[in-house]
């Protein structure tokens, strides 16, 4: 019969331990190697920064506050004017409105600066509408919060909210009376493209944003007016802020002829092009501009004048080249960081410079003002009339 002999153990607990805890130092030791040789010793300085914090801090704190302040401090120390960070709440704000529908009360507002929210328009249908809010009154508070000292973002955040609550505005009239005004959020679809037949024959066509399905609304617009007789077409892209490249390419490509359209390098200098097909829209075209046309729209004025000289008029543009990727981070927010160049088809870049106009056209104040919420008659608009002209 045989037997086995039992085993000696040759180690303790207590060694076990030791080794796993040696180990589990090697592997940190290991990861701090990879995140230095990675990262470098500006992200192991944030990393450290924010154990110190945790660890050692004896104050109260916001740890939401404290990553989204440091986000920020860190896109703002590029110095890009493109780029910025976006809280979880600011981010999935913005997802929305770049479908062309959001939760909201319905109005367009501006800054006025220790008074509150300025409304610039108001959407037909929405709350704010049917409640009688009107262009050039101001909401000086939300539920009770004055609005003087909040920033627009902090503004408009407290009037946002989930579909189906309510909210109390405190609105001063131009006539300077204050009332309040109880408003439900409710979805609101943000039509991005409007147009009508002038006087004349000639298709006006006003484009507020470049995102989903504005590149569709916009063909369906030319498609109509070419089918009441437009024999011109005036785009108005002032007080457009841009929005999607996919969106503006595909609307180049609908009008114009066959060639490149849109030129775009990432940060190790590869190149795309992007090329308009042979079919085009065989009409003489001009572009309205001004100091708030912006990214896709001051482009596609740009794009319109290189490929078949359709002239530009208004104001000066904001002069951008650079395009922005929203990337999510783990936090719920993301980073709209620059990551690539474009160009012209021509290759030739706005950075710095905006647009050529061909006519130097400013509309005073007033005109302004009724031009953002959207009263400016066509007979009264000085830089549609110039470009009518130009037309012939």
């Amino acid at each position: 019969m045989l037997t086995l002999k039992k085993k000696e153990r040759r180690y303790s607990a207590a060694h076990m331990l030791l080794a796993a805890l040696g180990g589990g130092m090697m592997a940190l030791a290991t990861a701090a190697v990879l995140l230095w040789v990675v990262l470098g010793p500006y992200a192991l300085a944030l990393v450290e920064s924010w154990g110190l914090i945790q660890s050692q801090f004896v104050g109260e704190y916001d740890p939401d506050r404290v990553v989204d302040a440091a986000l920020e401090g860190m896109v703002a120390g590029t110095e890009d004017r493109w780029s910025y960070y976006l809280n979880a709440e600011a981010y999935a704000a913005q997802r929305e409105r770049r479908e062309n529908s959001f939760v909201g009360v319905g109005v367009t507002v501006e800054p006025l600066e220790g008074e509150g929210l300025r409304i610039l328009a108001v959407y037909e249908g929405a709350p704010a509408y049917e409640a009688g809010l009107t262009a050039g009154e101001v909401i000086v508070a939300v539920d009770g919060v004055d609005l003087a000292e909040k920033t627009l973002e902090e503004g408009t955040a407290l009037v946002q909210g989930k579909e189906g609550t309510t909210l109390i505005l405190t609105v001063r009239g131009t006539d300077g009376e204050e009332r309040e005004v109880e408003l439900r959020r409710e979805r609101v679809e943000n039509i991005s493209v409007t147009y009508q037949l002038l006087e004349g024959g000639v298709g006006y066509i006003q484009v507020k944003n470049f995102y989903t399905h504005s590149a569709d609304q916009v063909q369906a617009a030319v498609e109509d007016l070419q089918g009441q007789g437009a024999g011109a077409l005036v785009f108005d892209m002032r007080n457009n802020g841009g929005g999607y490249v996919s969106e503006l390419t595909q609307m180049l490509d609908h009008l114009l002829p066959e060639g490149p359209i849109f030129r775009s390098e990432t940060r190790g200098g590869r190149e795309t092009v992007t090329d308009s097909d042979e079919s085009g829209v065989e009409l003489p075209m001009a572009t309205l501009v001004n100091a708030d046309t912006y990214s896709a729209a001051e482009f596609f004025a740009a794009q319109l004048q290189e490929s078949v000289g359709a002239p530009i008029v208004g104001e000066e543009t904001s002069g951008k080249g650079y395009s922005q990727q929203a990337i999510p981070l783990p936090n719920g927010g993301a980073l709209n960081l620059s990551t690539g160049r474009y160009r012209t088809g021509a290759g030739e870049s706005l950075v710095g410079t905006g647009v050529r106009l061909d006519e130097r056209v400013e509309l005073d104040e007033e005109d302004r003002r009724a031009l953002s919420a959207g009263l400016l008659e066509p007979q009264e608009d000085a830089q549609l009339q110039a470009a009518l002209k130009l037309l012939g």
